[in-house]
């Protein structure tokens, strides 16, 4: 019989808003995190390129169940655009392909904008995570092979730009769906003025439903973070009550699981609702506001998230239910 391998960390749960730092990955930011808060499990919402800063939802625990909320949620970019010069990667991380003398006046930027609003067909960059017959792009072109890309369909509510620094930059700001690549909107924005122009910074400052006001740096989890790992102390307590209260100046910069959820209907549940929620079995919601009908919602127990579901005439049943 085999036995059970014991997790490793704590069972710690919640989001975490890192404001990632240029020149650091997702993976080694989601690898990082995980090890400062020594949580057992951890996983992000939407990979930022190494040459981007800021917002990573990275979540922890039973938060992860949650991710694909948060991936689907609106993305806000600020960016700045060098004209002048197209690259393979589109950002200044790849060799230039072509250039041009001319610059594009503040009119002429306006005028093109409302090109890139709305449902558009964009070509992801060649070096991109993108899939071309089970291939990674990004592979595919550092090998040196031709990639074709097809387009795909992307949405952006917003696209305005912000300031002009001089003739050769112009910084914008798009508030974007799912699956849109900025460094493409540079790329063909240089190509439709005539100018040609890649990313030479990108920011992330908003996934919904979080926003900068939830931003934590590195330096503060850097700072809060326990000074000897509990296990290495002599004598120490390593109980998991002593542990948690080690951890606890970081964890409250978690954020509740719910809060990924922001966009499903919320019902708070009593304690024999509750429990039997927890056995996987449906509850009647009732009270005047209690939804009738919901293709999918979430339910509470004192304010914690208990459940992920859907409603039918007036029943909760339970799709995916949460132990923290």
């Amino acid at each position: 019989m085999s036995r059970q391998r014991k997790k490793k960390g704590r069972p710690v749960s919640g989001w975490l808003i890192f404001d990632k730092p240029k020149g650091m990955g997702s993976t080694e930011a989601v690898s990082k995190i995980k090890w400062l808060f020594k949580a057992e499990k951890a996983g992000h919402a939407g990979t930022l390129d190494p040459l981007a800063s800021g917002m990573l939802p990275i979540a922890l625990g039973e938060a992860t169940k949650t991710v694909p909320y948060v991936m689907d949620g609106t993305k806000i970019y600020r960016f700045t655009v060098t004209w002048g010069a197209e690259r393979t990667t589109d950002d200044m991380e790849g060799d230039i392909t072509v250039t041009a003398d001319q610059r594009p006046d503040e009119a002429a930027i306006t005028a093109v904008l409302p090109k890139y609003t709305g449902v558009i067909q964009q070509i992801p960059p060649k070096f991109s995570a993108i899939k071309i017959a089970g291939e990674r792009a990004y592979d595919l072109a550092r090998g040196g092979e031709e990639v074709e890309i097809p387009s795909r369909e992307v949405e952006i509510d917003r696209l305005e730009l912000i300031e002009r620094p001089d003739a050769s930059t112009a910084i914008f700001e798009v508030e974007c769906g799912k699956g849109t690549y900025v460094r493409s909107l540079a790329r063909d924005m240089g190509r439709d003025l005539g100018c040609y122009g890649h990313i030479s910074d990108l920011r992330r400052i908003e996934v919904a439903p979080f926003d900068e006001q939830d931003f934590v740096t590195l330096e503060e989890l850097e700072a809060a973070h326990p000074p000897v790992p509990a296990e290495a102390e002599e004598g120490s307590d390593n109980s998991y009550e002593s542990i948690n209260a080690r951890f606890s100046v970081m964890d409250a910069f978690l954020i509740d699981t719910v809060a990924a959820l922001e966009s499903l209907p919320q019902v708070p549940l009593s304690d024999d609702q509750a429990h039997r929620i927890r056995m996987g079995n449906p509850v009647i919601l009732r009270g005047r506001d209690a939804p009738v009908e919901a293709d999918e919602a979430c339910v509470t127990s004192k304010g914690k998230l208990l459940a992920i579901g859907f409603i039918e005439q007036g029943q909760f049943k339970p799709k995916r239910v949460f132990t923290a």
